[in-house]
């Protein structure tokens, strides 16, 4: 397997991608924390679709974690990343410290204000703050034309659109769908945290996503009760304890009563000491 070519520094950076575009090359990027899954792969592989150099990244961001959170024990391994990126054919690997992107003293921060408030923003204040940042400072370190997200963390993808419209940024977000296990469960690098028990209880998200599905197909337009029934559903299983259910706007984010087009159902629960999300559109036609 031919080795991977790998870049700490953040000059160093900018200069291979000052290069790559001078050439008349688009740069392709698919920003990642590591601890790599199948999930993150899809990414890489429909990456070379949307231009001619590949570039990942590996950085566990600390300032989108609480203090309460599991940055320190964020799972991490960066041989077993290398080797599934190279297998892949990437072609280069950023991976710098966090020393570098957050010198001493460091202070600016990027709020996307309205659409970071719900869901995952009502729950965890910060995240969304230190996840806007931290893409921007990439964005702006390795110039990428096109960048590739997992719509298993939407609201994430709706915020960097949101800061990029804003920002008048010139990068192109492309917005790839959830990669499952055999049962339902989207892949996380979270999932590792699940022991054999709670790992077959955290298959409760995906039936509640495809119960509410079958309802609003049925007929059912009445938000609050697709909401009762994905929250019944999800309590049937002991181990699991959800943090929220919501049906929204998939643009805005904003809630919504009635569902009359195209709607998302977002769901977190922990299972055990792991944080879940899942999330689906529904609607007639929908997936």
């Amino acid at each position: 397997m031919p080795a991977l070519p790998a870049i700490q520094e953040i000059p160093e950076m900018r200069a291979w991608s000052d290069r790559v575009r001078r050439s008349g090359k688009r740069i392709v990027m698919v920003p990642t924390m590591g601890f790599l899954h199948d999930g993150h792969l899809s990414l890489v592989r429909a990456g070379r679709q949307h231009g001619d150099c590949l570039v990942a990244s590996i950085f566990a961001n600390p300032t989108q974690f609480a203090p309460s959170e599991d940055f320190d024990s964020y799972p991490r391994d960066l041989e077993r990343d290398v080797r599934l990126l190279a297998a892949e054919g990437v072609d280069l690997l950023f991976n710098p410290t966090a020393a570098d992107m957050y010198p001493r003293g460091y202070q600016t921060y990027v709020d996307v204000e309205e659409v970071s408030r719900p869901l995952c923003g009502a729950h965890r204040p910060g995240h969304f703050r230190g996840v806007a940042t931290v893409v921007l400072k990439l964005f702006n370190i390795v110039r990428p034309h096109v960048a590739l997200f997992g719509l298993k963390d939407y609201q994430q993808v709706q915020v960097i659109r949101r800061m990029l419209l804003d920002l008048n940024l010139d990068v192109e977000i492309v917005a790839c769908p959830t990669v499952r296990e055999p049962d339902g469960v989207a892949m996380s690098s979270r999932n590792r945290y699940l022991g054999a028990a709670e790992r077959a209880a955290a298959a409760c998200l995906e039936r509640a996503l495809s119960k509410a599905q079958t309802l609003v197909r049925g007929g059912e337009t009445r938000a609050a009760n697709v909401r009762d029934a994905v929250v019944a559903e999800i309590r049937r299983q002991p181990l699991a304890r959800i943090e929220y259910a919501d049906l929204c706007d998939p643009d805005d984010l904003e809630p919504v009563s009635e569902i009359r087009g195209p709607t998302l159902l977002a769901l977190c629960a922990w299972v055990g000491k792991a944080r879940l999300i899942d999330n689906r559109i529904l609607g007639v036609g929908q997936p």
